[in-house]
């Protein structure tokens, strides 16, 4: 199927591993021109420049988005580079342990600002350009704000924010032929994931227990899966599709997940 995203300028954050490297992949693959906004250059560059060597475009721009001041250089940089946004995927952040018992307003507010601040602040000063190629908006989100997780307040609200602010988005902006979707992670194995797993005393097992907590064969989402549902989402194949938040989680949050086959 061809997603008719040929040199579409899409800005993925956090672009550079994990789901974000997933769909910048995507993307450059499908003729589109995705631009990593990310905070480590050289991060940024080795997937640009691996990109390249086979022949596909992608760009990037080098930004700590928890300063609010950088998504707008961010925005500013991409459009005087190619003088067009046609999609917008917010993706960084990082579950960062900021509890209740154990986090403190300092704390809380810096998570807010790592995880749901650049959110808002990407798609406001991007929303000019896609106004004007009536692109599309793809949020990734987290499944701590359906299910809980314990010891994690401050993701947990970034992430139920991002829910709402995608149906808020979607309502706001239809009158622009914007569309705005976001996608719940569960569980998703990524550089990130692999090293958490790896700093507890017993990861082989931990892994396990995990695994068999996921009801649709029992593993772990890819990053690949996450960036098929977040390349269509950005396609005009998804033509009529808006407001949604999508679980790609092997039934994670909406499955009952003490069934055993």
């Amino acid at each position: 199927m061809n997603l008719e995203l040929q040199d579409k300028v899409i800005i993925v954050t956090g672009g550079a591993k994990g789901i974000g490297e997933g769909i910048v992949r995507l993307l450059a693959a499908e003729g589109a021109i995705p631009v990593i906004v990310g905070r480590r250059e050289a991060d940024n560059l080795n997937l640009v420049n691996a990109l390249h060597k086979q022949g596909l475009k992608a760009a990037q721009v080098v930004a700590e988005l928890t300063d609010p001041e950088a998504s707008r250089i961010a925005v500013d940089t991409v459009m005087q580079q190619f003088g067009q946004i046609d999609g917008l995927v917010n993706n960084a952040g990082v579950n960062d342990g900021i509890g209740l018992e154990s986090g403190d307003y300092q704390g809380f507010i810096a998570s807010l600002h790592r995880n749901l601040v650049h959110y808002y602040l990407m798609a406001k000063y991007a929303l000019p350009a896609l106004k004007k190629s009536k692109g599309a908006i793809v949020n990734i989100t987290s499944k701590t704000a359906e299910t809980g997780q314990g010891n994690t307040s401050a993701y947990a609200a970034s992430n139920g924010g991002r829910n709402a602010l995608t149906r808020e988005w979607a309502v706001e902006l239809l009158k622009y032929g914007i569309r705005v979707n976001a996608i719940v992670v569960a569980e998703c194995w990524t550089p990130l994931y692999a090293s958490w797993i790896n700093s507890l005393p017993n990861p082989a097992e931990k892994l396990e227990q995990i695994n068999a907590s996921i009801p649709f064969e029992n593993r772990m989402t890819t990053a690949e899966e996450i960036a098929n549902m977040a390349v269509f989402l950005l396609s005009g194949r998804s033509s009529h599709t808006t407001g949604q938040l999508i679980h790609v989680d092997g039934g994670y949050v909406h499955l009952d997940r003490v069934i055993k086959s």
